[in-house]
């Protein structure tokens, strides 16, 4: 009888043992179920601040990437500007260089005007006391016309020529039936070219 209650004793031991075993075996396995629970959700986190800190980056880029195209173009925009600004200067320059003398010129031109005028007073005879006195005038004429061409002044032509309000300006209108209308009938006080310019138009009288 003893026996058995000890048996019984044992088992009873044995089993509450048994059922300790169970049960710290199942501690562990939801301790062991838990632990990757933490894990995931430590690297989900780190995986959402990747992820913010890759899409700051890829804004911070996209930035950097506009600020230096802008960049660029202002510095494509200088360099033009520049070499713009350099043609306008040589232009200028060549230009002043080309037409250095023009105001000199022109304020020269009312004197051979009245060189001219002086010189139609001539008549044919040449021995008088009115053409001897002229003489000087036309030889002084002569050296500054000569001078003038070697500056690069030519008088415009424009007698029996077509009007043109480049080269010329209608200051006297006249109806004609022998000439074609706008054709130029007399040359009231001449024009010039200074090289390839118009530095004074010449005043004309115009056939209607």
């Amino acid at each position: 009888m003893e026996k058995e209650e000890k048996l019984t004793e044992e088992k009873t031991v044995c089993e509450h043992h048994e059922e300790g075993k169970d049960q710290e075996l199942h501690v562990k396995k939801e301790k062991i179920k838990e632990k990757p629970k933490k894990e995931d959700k430590k690297l989900k986190k780190e995986l959402e601040e990747l992820r913010k800190n890759f899409e700051l980056l890829q804004k911070n880029n996209q930035s950097l990437t506009e600020t230096n195209k802008i960049l660029e173009n202002k510095v494509l925009e200088a360099k033009a500007e520049v070499i713009n600004y350099g043609k306008r200067k040589d232009k200028e320059t060549s230009y002043m260089l080309k037409y250095a003398g023009e105001d000199l010129i022109k304020e020269i031109l009312p004197i051979v005007d009245n060189f001219e005028r002086a010189i139609k007073q001539d008549d044919d005879n040449l021995e008088d006391s009115l053409s001897k006195f002229l003489s000087g005038f036309k030889m002084m004429y002569c050296h500054l016309v000569k001078a003038l061409e070697n500056a690069g002044v030519k008088a415009i032509d424009g007698i029996n020529k077509a009007f043109d309000p480049t080269y010329h300006e209608a200051v006297l209108t006249e109806p004609r039936e022998d000439v074609e209308p706008g054709t130029v009938l007399e040359v009231m006080q001449k024009g010039y070219l200074f090289k390839d310019k118009v530095i004074r138009p010449a005043m004309v009288k115009v056939s209607e």
